[in-house]
């Protein structure tokens, strides 16, 4: 067999990075881990081409070659993904479809698609092969149970090149043990936290060691922190090893709830290990929306504190903000703009709430008849795909204010500095230059420093970092170029003008 595995392309989003990225010269900020460990799924004998279309074209001569076209989605490719199967059916080929975007939304697509591999693929395209091997495939292949990862094998990474990618990806863990209402996690992947075992994380880490990966690496977990236990006891006490015998090779990142800030003893880990980025949910500073969307993890906290202790142990906060629950009142958008500059997160991702199918919240505002649209998956292209308690025009108006707000040169540098005052790099860390990191440094001497809207702050910035605290002075250069990035995002797909 000849297998096309397709990754769709994304639109230019708040997280494509697509600007920042090209001061490093990388085409995509992270590689499609899911494709990539499906095909470590198929037998070894087939062969097997993967076409991430955020790197690359699809030719016709790919399309020729296949014996069956793969395509795995979220939902904000789904534009992406209607011209990849239009494409392939022009030359008559089997599609075989999984991964979210079908997951929670494969009857859009019963007349386009031919089979659908749905949920972990650990667990059902063994059933799809099976069936292949006896000729008699189904339309559909599910399973209502959730698989054991310790299964999950190590990703063919042979089948992408690496220096097109910001980022290399690695799953430790699926499912979180919260269940906030606008959120697929739990359907996608459970409330219990299901883990892979050291050895396989070491096994990981040493396959992207040994194809010569020597930058960031994303742990994709829905909540990193989901078993502190296990994590304060085996996993990151092997990796802290680990990546000791190699020197730290790695700069790694992840997705944490706020709770970490309780756990003093997790975050020195954490940073021991070579973390020095988390994401985190805050979703609002207003404690009525955050108990109305279930995000109960989050109240009866200071929050701006919380983000403080974090940061302050040397691990940098982006942070998911939500405007448009039924509790947002007129004043949440000052309330928002306040919290995001007084906390000195700099990656501040303000979405407007959509209900994402069979999600909870999408299943209440259906009984309510609320829903107007499918969501488009892009929280930042100023869109809502249900009818809001606040007049529609109002709340848009009130989002594009934040986004210009805390977006502008002026309050981004702002906050950018605020954080490098707090921020404690762990001990011992070294910032070493290599000539990508010189390159972009250049790059942005020119489109920020001389052609940019923000070439005042950006000075300052860099004689602040220089004199004042000279060991950040390289993340400050790559935190401006994110903030020329979200700027760009923000003029683009929100019409706002700084």
């Amino acid at each position: 067999m000849k297998i096309l595995l397709i990754w769709p392309k994304f639109p230019n989003t708040f997280w494509s990075f697509k600007y920042a990225l090209s001061f490093i010269g990388k085409k995509a900020a992270c590689p499609p881990l899911g494709l990539l460990t499906v095909a470590a799924l198929l037998p070894k004998k087939w062969e097997k081409r993967l076409i991430d279309l955020n790197v690359e074209k699809l030719t016709d001569e790919d399309i020729s070659w296949a014996d069956f076209i793969f395509i795995s989605a979220m939902v904000v490719q789904k534009q992406s993904v209607r011209e990849t199967i239009k494409k392939a059916k022009i030359f008559g080929k089997k599609i075989v479809a999984g991964g979210p975007l079908f997951t929670t939304g494969f009857e859009n697509y019963l007349n386009n698609i031919d089979h659908f591999v749905l949920g972990e693929a650990e667990i059902t395209l063994p059933l799809f092969l099976g069936d292949l091997k006896n000729g008699n495939l189904k339309k559909i292949y599910e399973v209502q149970k959730f698989v054991e990862i310790k299964k999950s094998p190590i990703p063919l990474w042979e089948l992408i090149d690496m220096k097109k990618y910001a980022s290399m990806t690695l799953q430790y863990s699926r499912g979180c043990p919260f269940n906030c209402e606008f959120c697929d996690i739990v359907l996608l992947n459970g409330r219990v936290q299901r883990a892979k075992d050291e050895n396989q994380i070491l096994r990981e880490l040493t396959a992207l060691y040994d194809r010569g990966w020597r930058e960031g690496v994303f742990f994709v977990d829905d909540n990193f922190i989901g078993n502190k236990r296990k994590l304060k006891e085996e996993i990151l006490p092997a990796i802290i090893k680990w990546m000791t015998d190699r020197k730290y090779p790695f700069q790694l990142n992840t997705q944490v709830s706020v709770n970490l800030a309780d756990d003093e003893e997790l975050m020195k880990l954490m940073v021991r290990a070579g973390f020095n980025t988390v994401f985190v949910g805050i979703e609002s500073p207003n404690e009525e929306s955050l108990t109305e969307c279930g995000k109960f993890q989050n109240i009866n906290r200071d929050l701006l504190d919380s983000i403080k202790i974090i940061q302050n142990q040397g691990l940098q906060v982006q942070g998911g903000f939500i405007i448009g629950f039924d509790a947002d009142t007129i004043s949440i958008f000052d309330r928002m703009i306040n919290f995001i500059q007084k906390s000195g997160i700099i990656t501040a991702m303000v979405g407007l709430l959509q209900a994402a199918p069979k999600t909870r919240l999408w299943k209440r505002l259906k009984k309510e008849k609320r829903l107007i649209s499918e969501p488009t998956g892009s929280n930042t292209d100023c869109t809502i795909n249900f009818t809001p308690k606040m007049n529609p025009r109002v709340l848009i108006s009130g989002y594009q204010r934040v986004m210009r707000t805390i977006y502008s040169p002026k309050n981004y540098y702002q906050r950018l500095i605020r954080f490098l005052k707090q921020y404690k790099p762990k001990k011992g860390e070294n910032f070493q230059l290599n000539w990508q990191k010189i390159s972009a440094f250049l790059k942005s001497i020119w489109a920020l420093g001389i052609a940019g809207k923000e070439r005042i702050y950006y000075w300052k910035l860099i004689f602040w970092s220089a004199f004042r605290k000279p060991k950040v002075f390289p993340i400050a250069i790559e935190l401006a170029i994110y903030g020329f990035h979200f700027r760009k995002i923000s003029e683009e797909n929100l019409s706002i003008k700084s």
